[in-house]
């Protein structure tokens, strides 16, 4: 009891480390999620929208890739950021970049697939429509993803959700340096390890309320979805 009324007096008196901290986790998994949104977005729509050779291979393996593992992602990032890699020259490892490099692999599949699913339905729907328009491709790419934005958001959240619950890349390629690279999911572990609960308790109940609000969040633009579909 002592121990969750400490943790409680460290989030309503605002601590410096634990704002540092939640700062920290929220701009690398933002600009994590912002990153992946611009590349699994249109990619995720094309495939809903478009047939081309190897279409069903890129849906299998986008598909497949939701579930990469996150340490086998930190590998292979720190392996391409070290001394020794191909951009190592860019002095990334061990820095908030690198971090948001190894989540934004990690979150585009899930937005990309999310996408697809959200905007497959409409494809046949609008096909007519856009064809009697004569529509270009990017005027068709942006008129579904916009039909399609309460799935589109879903998919969003579902990404910065991942993003934000990450541990093992971003332990990894960030090194969970004090001060630099210690996001809320590393500073846990590490506390708990340390005997420090009341900090690492602080942090997961931030790191749950974040949780729930995404969750609550998904399930109102779900409703808001259905209630769309009901009345277009």
């Amino acid at each position: 009891m002592e121990t969750l009324q400490h943790a409680a007096e460290l989030m309503t008196g605002r601590d410096s480390a634990l704002m540092q901290i939640v700062g920290l986790s929220l701009y690398v998994s933002l600009t994590a999620c912002f990153l992946a949104a611009l590349i699994g977005i249109p990619l995720g729509a094309a495939l809903a929208i478009w047939n081309f050779p190897l279409r069903s291979v890129l849906v299998v393996l986008s598909s497949s890739l939701m579930a990469l593992p996150p340490v086998v992602v930190g590998l292979c990032v720190y392996l391409l950021l070290s001394r020794a890699g191909p951009l190592g020259d860019l002095g990334l490892l061990f820095t908030p970049g690198a971090m948001i490099i190894a989540q934004t692999i990690l979150i585009t599949p899930i937005i990309l697939a999310l996408t697809r699913e959200a905007v497959l339905p409409l494809r046949r729907d609008y096909d007519a429509l856009l064809l009697s328009v004569d529509a270009g491709p990017g005027l068709k790419l942006t008129t579904l993803i916009w039909d399609a934005r309460y799935g589109v958001m879903t998919a969003l959240l579902a990404g910065f959700g991942r993003a934000l619950a990450e541990v093992g890349a971003v332990l990894i390629v960030g090194g969970n340096i004090s001060g630099l690279t210690r996001v809320m999911t590393t500073t846990i572990a590490l506390e708990t390890s340390k005997g420090n609960l009341e900090l690492a308790l602080a942090l997961g109940l931030v790191l749950l309320s974040i949780a729930i609000a995404v969750n609550a969040s998904v399930h109102l633009l779900a409703r808001l979805g259905r209630r769309y579909e009901v009345t277009r």
